[in-house]
């Protein structure tokens, strides 16, 4: 039977003593972490979050003795004893309180514990859907531990980086109305109100943009939003951003804001990085890097051959040029040691992205020139290509070509499939990026209609404005990413502050005036009573804390994720609720 607290009271935490305190009186409440039974004496490590200090019960006391060899991993104990140095062989440099040990003079088994059905001592592997079950278990393991404490800090210093930038958190509803445009809305019934609905927000947008209105100049808030989306490692169905709004605001208000921002967060897990960031239009990141979230960790950029082959001996390239296709390639700057086979194997592996196929040129160490079409092209014109890229001795050239996105897309993929493989993606190495300058919309073939490519609240570029009337799908975006390491941590614009222009991209949208006002009626009527020029940004806070502390998955940095299949594994969530509850939402369930 479990024992009460009682007057015992934590005079330190587990990881708290050191040779300073030997000789003095305390009390450590926590974990049993490990049992060691060393016959005459018998030892323990009892852990809280902070660490794990070694406790020792002397087998002159029968009584605490037997008490003690009750004791099991994963028991809640309290310890009162008296700290003394560890002798010279037995210090432990493993932890901060590896100097000393609790001489115990008083046990209190506070609560037993059944075998965890995974070990919390160590990080032995565990499947991730037994670890989200026992997530209160998991939570208990150093790693998860110190993810959250990363994130709590981050938080912190977020916090406290806006209060002194003059911001204002504001809270917005979570209830809210259904405005789809992009991932679904997750649906709430109104009991009240038969047969409408509440929906839980994708994000703050319009409340953010309406607080601009109202005059609070510049708001922050982090804050929980909802999208019934199919998930991957950094996403979920509830995840947290940084939310970030200002009046009178250009991108480079935005980017002289988050930058230094930046630097305060990272510097919250012991890193430094160097500002400003660099800035990249959109159309170069695509024809570059293949990806409108480049990974500049790597080099490696894309380059436009194609008028290299303009006039080609090799029918296929030349003939791709004149009607209008392109040839691009990269270089694998250190490829000297890749075997014949391994060189095939891109090929393959291209194939498999869904390339007609790809060419490859090298050079040697030696200078030797080989190549998949020496035959068709020459080497003459092979050695110009390699010349002209920049391919040193030990280089492998890959060439592509066809449609120009769809070729830079490929090569982008074909990149990062190299430098993952030659470990060219170093952790320790943050490139940032904003890519700026996005098109405003983009086609849908499915619906035969323009959609936004951010959302229909983002303003177009000054000097794209003329072109919503006759030519939208050229006209670009006040629009920015900020990109680290290949991941879209944040996104943004500057927003529509006029009702007129507003209307005018409902409009290219197609979005009748009749629809406009059904879902966002409001939003109008607010942009009719002085709206200042406003823009702002949403930062994952999930991502950014999950490379901060390497982890792949956001998983690894919530409290309690939802699986792949967004399912609450500890909780049984979703599932089924009663019929009677159904009645008074006026609901029934179609099988």
């Amino acid at each position: 039977m479990a024992e009460q607290l009682g007057d015992l009271s934590r005079t330190h935490t587990c990881g708290a003593l050191r040779i300073d305190d030997v000789d003095r009186a305390v009390v450590l409440l926590g974990w049993v972490h490990r049992v060691r039974d060393l016959g005459g004496v018998l030892f323990i490590d009892v852990r809280d979050r902070s660490g794990i200090t070694q406790v020792v019960f002397d087998r002159d006391d029968d009584a605490l003795m037997a008490k003690a060899k009750r004791l099991r991993s994963e028991f809640v104990v309290g310890v009162e004893g008296r700290v003394r140095r560890r002798s010279e062989e037995t210090v432990n440099q493993k932890i901060e309180t590896g100097d000393v040990e609790v001489l115990v003079a008083r046990l209190v088994i506070l609560n037993e514990a059944k075998t965890p059905p995974f070990p919390i001592a160590d990080d032995t592997p565990v499947s991730e859907d037994v670890r989200l079950k026992y997530r209160y278990l998991d939570l208990r393991r150093p790693r998860l531990q110190e993810n959250l404490v990363l994130r709590h800090r981050v938080t912190t210093a977020i916090r406290r980086y806006f209060d002194t930038e003059g911001f204002l958190e504001i809270e917005t509803p979570i209830l809210t109305k259904s405005t789809p445009e992009g991932a679904r809305d997750y649906l709430v019934p109104s009991r009240v109100h038969p047969g409408e609905f509440f929906a839980l927000p994708q994000s703050p947008q319009l409340f953010k943009q309406i607080l601009m209105v109202a005059g609070m100049d510049r708001y922050v808030q982090i804050v929980k939003c909802f999208r019934d989306e199919d998930l991957r490692a950094d996403r979920q169905p509830e995840f947290t951003q940084v939310d970030v709004e200002m009046s009178f605001a250009r991108p480079d208000t935005i980017f002289g804001l988050i930058e230094p921002l930046m630097v305060d967060v990272f510097r919250v897990a012991g890193l430094e990085i160097q500002t400003p960031f660099t800035r990249m239009p959109y159309a170069e990141a695509m024809a570059t890097y293949g990806s409108d979230k480049p990974d500049l960790r790597c080099g490696m950029p894309i380059q436009d051959v194609g008028a290299l082959f303009a006039e080609s001996q090799f029918r296929v390239f030349r003939e791709l040029v004149a009607g209008g296709g392109t040839v691009r390639a990269f270089v694998v700057p250190h490829a000297g040691g890749y075997s014949r086979s391994e060189v095939d194997g891109l090929v393959d592996q291209a194939k498999q992205l869904g390339a007609t196929g790809l060419v490859w040129a090298r050079r040697a160490e030696d200078g030797t020139i080989t190549s998949s079409v020496m035959k068709a092209m020459g080497e003459a014109e092979v050695r110009a290509a390699l010349d002209a890229t920049g391919t040193a001795n030990g280089g492998l050239l890959l060439i592509a070509a066809g449609e120009p996105e769809a070729t830079s897309k490929l090569l982008g993929q074909m990149r990062l499939l190299i430098a993952k493989r030659d470990g060219l993606l170093k952790p320790d190495v943050f490139a940032f990026t904003w890519v700026v300058d996005f098109p405003m919309f983009e086609w849908d073939g499915d619906e035969k209609r323009w959609t936004a490519m951010h959302h229909p609240f983002t303003s177009p570029l000054d000097a794209d404005f003329a072109l919503l009337d006759g030519n939208p799908g050229q006209a670009r975006a006040k629009a920015y990413d900020l990109v680290l390491n290949g991941s879209e941590i944040g996104g943004g614009s500057i927003r529509i502050h006029d009702a007129d222009v507003q209307r005018r991209v409902f409009s290219l949208l197609n979005i009748s005036d009749e629809e406009a006002r059904l879902r966002f009626g409001f939003f109008l009527d607010a942009l009719e009573y002085g709206t200042p020029p406003h823009g702002g940004i949403a930062l994952g806070l999930d991502r950014i804390v999950a490379l901060l502390t390497g982890e792949q998955s956001i998983r690894e940095v919530i409290a309690f994720p939802k699986t792949a299949t967004a399912v609450d594994l500890m909780s049984s969530a979703p599932s089924a609720v009663d019929a009677r509850q159904l009645r008074e939402l006026h609901l029934s369930i179609r099988s």
